[in-house]
């Protein structure tokens, strides 16, 4: 999935996060996060969000993360409506993830 343009989604209220993409010039992610709970959590949140880039092949991106405690599935939900709105296509391939 090729990222064209920037794009934000999320909130900063507690139990959520933002999250905001742009396009780079160079292949690689550049991923900064910012959390409430990265001390305890901070590796499982990078891990998840740079397996959600490799599973829908994204690249070439800097990824901005402000996190106030969110779960798992909430980062998830919150990453792929980031990439469905920062690139050009209508839907994720639904049926090919995992």
């Amino acid at each position: 999935m090729k990222i064209t343009h920037p794009a934000v989604a999320g909130t900063l209220e507690s139990g959520d996060v933002m999250l905001r993409i742009a396009p780079l010039d160079t292949p690689e992610i550049d991923l900064q996060i910012s959390s409430s709970v990265e001390k305890q959590f901070g590796d499982a949140i990078r891990a998840t969000l740079l397996a959600l880039l490799a599973q829908y092949e994204v690249n070439g991106v800097q990824l901005i993360v402000d996190d106030k405690g969110a779960l798992d599935c909430i980062l998830r939900a919150r990453l792929e409506t980031l990439l469905v709105r920062a690139s050009d296509v209508t839907a994720l391939p639904w049926g090919d993830s995992q």
